[in-house]
């Protein structure tokens, strides 16, 4: 998806060649909770970064809160446009950490095709072959944002299917009641709609798939137009239009879950980071994630402030 590289940094907005130039301080008045008791980053200058989307936005305040509750001097990057610029400011010591995806950095960065269905040996495997990079993944969440199909309630009610399988034996059965809405990067991604069809024997006639952009897709399938929606897991229009998710029982998409990626530098330097993201880590999950997201997406709060709110009524931080 293109955007346009204009981005609001705290205060500032920057504009440059898709990444940021510059960030501005992050002054939230908190305190140690269950994170950074003893301020074991006093005297530490961290940068923190994430890439533009709203769950990336609400996780980048999450490091920089925790950090700053920890007694470190924070500065603001978050918002980077697309993926690569994020990753890339860790890479090189331009920013010090962010939350990404396993599966992102498995297929994307690392160019490998075939996802590892095990979620801990995902990270495992990218947490290996990135040290060669200058980056160490610490310990990942639950928060697993991959692909999935969804439907409304009134459809769940009617066709019953709960999972995948389930999914593809009403498509034999009954094929006309099979109808996707689709992105149409999925509709033709080895890991989206294709190899979904071929891993679950799924036989979707072409005339019930329809392609269109991401957020018509959870209109159209909350109305009931499409069956089934091309939906990500942890997106918080789930929660507020009430769709049930289909359970990928035959663990065909990869695992994208969501992990500290630290410079390893700045991680030798200041290794108390590694405790301090601890239990921010350890609460993350799908349930959350969805609850976070729509507060920005659907109820128009901003990302750091819904971040914020929330690590503290988390005892995290005070």
């Amino acid at each position: 998806m293109k955007r346009t590289c204009l981005v609001t940094v705290g205060a500032l907005i920057v504009v440059s060649g898709c990444g940021l130039t510059s960030g501005s301080p992050m002054v939230d008045d908190v305190s140690p909770g269950t994170v950074g008791r003893g301020e074991p980053l006093k005297g530490a200058h961290l940068t923190v970064t994430s890439k533009e989307f709203t769950e990336q936005l609400i996780l980048g305040a999450m490091m920089g809160i925790a950090f700053q509750a920890a007694g470190a001097d924070v500065l603001d990057r978050t918002g980077i446009q697309g993926s690569i610029g994020a990753r890339e400011a860790v890479k090189s010591g331009d920013a010090d950490g962010m939350y990404e995806y396993t599966g992102t950095a498995w297929i994307t960065y690392l160019g490998n095709s075939k996802p590892i269905a095990d979620p801990m040996k995902q990270w495992q495997a990218v947490r290996d072959a990135d040290l060669k990079n200058g980056l160490t993944w610490l310990p990942p969440s639950d928060l697993n944002n991959t692909y999935a199909l969804a439907m409304n309630q009134a459809n769940f009610k009617k066709y019953g299917t709960k999972t995948l399988s389930d999914v593809a034996a009403l498509a034999k059965k009954d094929p006309g009641a099979v109808t996707v809405c689709v992105e149409s990067e999925f509709a033709n991604r080895a890991d989206g709609l294709p190899g979904m069809e071929k891993a679950y024997g799924m036989d979707i006639s072409a005339k019930n798939i329809t392609q269109m952009d991401t957020g018509i897709i959870y209109t159209q399938v909350k109305k009931g137009s499409c069956t089934y929606g091309e939906v990500f897991t942890t997106d918080g229009r789930i929660k507020s239009m009430s769709l049930a998710v289909m359970a990928d029982d035959k663990k065909f998409f990869p695992n994208y879950n969501a992990a500290p990626e630290i410079n390893t530098k700045a991680l030798k330097k200041w290794p108390a980071i590694a405790e301090v993201l601890a239990p921010v880590t350890k609460k993350l999950n799908n349930t959350v994630a969805r609850t976070l997201n729509a507060k920005v997406d659907v109820d128009g709060e901003d990302p750091h402030q819904v971040a914020l709110d929330w690590m503290k009524a988390e005892g995290l931080v005070k």
